[in-house]
């Protein structure tokens, strides 16, 4: 492991035994304490470049005061540029920012244009209060516009500072007026989320130093068979999902050790977004609860769910929350496959700048597309049998896929992403491609538009599939 993996790995075994200890602090010093760890994490793995997050927080706080109804258009205007200033910082003469800063401002990204649509929301349903006389119909609304300590508190929260998940700020403002938060269930869900993590950091240190990603990009690789060029996406694929099961299973402990996320079971709670019904407590009754709002992996789901789309529901699930809400809804176009390209293309973005990012990202469409061809024109032609056989195929194509993006993301630079995916000969953008033409010769095209429709409820619906769903 590198240096600064180590220190990842530092901050989130530390983060889980300091969680639970704030169990016992009163909400006042609960928020002070908080700022108080995370901006020391801040600075000191960040140092001069703590300045960058606190300038963007800043200036959130200034678009806030001065111009809340455009908030949502100006927060995320002001935060994407900023994140194009950041990277390009040696550009200006300024030092190259570290690791732990950029992961600090990706989060941070997240949470400030979360926090301006969340304070439009405010003001546009008190005003609508006030006009109507009727109870606002926004659920887990703020009650209140957030203070300049407020936005500084949210933004350095030690919890998921580097690592995630994102949470709103009606989340984080929940946690702080936890009337016992002592009572809430600890030590069991949290147990439960680390059961596994030594078993995918054993799996993730194993496969990668037989299979080490460095080889990829030495002429000796390019001259193996095909077919071990082929099986090594796999295994670096294998070796990325493991370090992120391992990561954000831990950061997802380090939140339920604090009791951060925490709501009744009846709130059915989305990751990310938090509660989407409106709950009240039932003093008669013992309450159930659930960290659903700070799940940000279903480890079994990404790898055995059947579809691409699918998968995409159950990895980085509360980045996926945010992309659905704030930037699919909002993308310049109708369709509903130029619309995902959009949201694709502003996740590469928001992730960074390096080619390979944009090259896997925009892959996503075609191997959608791609699956609800065949779906439209084969899939529902075929009877329980024909269709089982069907899922399994899909099944292994999708996580070929996935084999195959990851590739552009963990490589980055084109020319290593292009030179790898021409020694396989493009095969996962040529098999989408021919299926997509299978599709469209066996009548799928007519079908299709109504998949599409399909697809596009499939997208847009805020709930996901429960662990071991079938999908159709």
């Amino acid at each position: 492991m590198s240096p600064d993996e180590l220190v990842y790995l530092g901050i989130l075994a530390a983060s889980i035994p300091v969680g639970f200890l704030f169990r016992y602090l009163s909400p006042p010093v609960k928020q002070g304490a908080a700022l108080l760890v995370g901006l020391s994490i801040a600075i000191a793995t960040c140092h001069i470049h703590t300045l960058h997050s606190l300038v963007t927080v800043i200036g959130i706080w200034i678009i806030i005061k001065s111009s809340w109804r455009h908030a949502p258009a100006l927060s995320l205007t002001w935060t994407f540029l900023y994140l194009l200033f950041f990277r390009l910082a040696t550009w200006f003469g300024l030092p190259q920012p570290t690791p732990f800063a950029n992961a600090i401002q990706l989060l941070l990204t997240l949470k400030m244009v979360s926090l301006a649509n969340e304070v439009y929301t405010f003001h546009t349903e008190k005003k609508s209060e006030v006009s109507t006389f009727a109870k606002s119909p926004v659920i887990g609304g703020l009650s209140e516009e957030p203070s300049l300590y407020d936005i500084l508190s949210y933004s350095y929260c030690y919890a998921g500072i580097m690592t995630g998940p994102f949470f709103r700020f009606q989340t984080y403002a929940d946690w702080l007026r936890q009337p016992s938060p002592q009572a809430l269930p600890g030590w069991v869900p949290c147990l439960q989320h680390l059961k596994l993590v030594p078993v995918y950091a054993a799996l993730f240190l194993g496969v990668d130093s037989v299979f080490p990603l460095a080889y990829v990009r030495t002429e000796e690789f390019l001259d193996r068979n095909v077919f071990f060029r082929l099986f090594y996406m796999v295994a670096v694929f294998f070796v990325f999902r493991m370090r992120f099961y391992a990561a954000w299973c831990g950061a997802e402990a380090g939140c339920i050790s604090a009791g951060l996320g925490c709501y009744p079971e009846k709130a059915l709670s989305k990751p990310g977004g938090g509660p989407s019904v409106n709950y009240s407590p039932d003093p008669s009754n013992e309450e159930k609860y659930d960290f659903k709002t700070i799940q940000n992996i279903d480890c079994y789901n990404t790898d055995f769910c059947v579809k691409v789309r699918h998968g995409m529901r159950y990895w980085n699930m509360t980045v996926q929350w945010w992309l659905h809400h704030y930037i699919y809804p909002n993308a310049p176009f109708k369709s509903y496959a130029l619309r995902a390209g959009w949201t694709m293309f502003i996740s590469a973005y928001w992730h960074g700048l390096h080619v390979g990012y944009y090259l896997s990202f925009l892959t996503i469409p075609l191997c959608i597309a791609a699956e609800s061809a065949m779906e439209a024109s084969v899939r529902a032609k075929l009877g329980p049998s024909g269709q089982n056989i069907f899922d399994w195929v899909h099944w292994f194509l999708k996580m070929r896929a996935y084999d195959y993006m990851c590739m552009g993301f963990v490589l980055l630079k084109a020319s290593d992403t292009i030179n790898y995916w021409t020694s396989i000969y493009f095969i996962m953008h040529i098999i989408a491609v021919c299926c997509i033409i299978v599709g469209k010769v066996l009548g799928g095209k007519r079908e299709g538009s109504r998949g599409e429709r399909g697809q596009k409820k499939d997208v847009e619906k805020i709930e996901n599939l429960k662990p071991g769903e079938k999908t159709d």
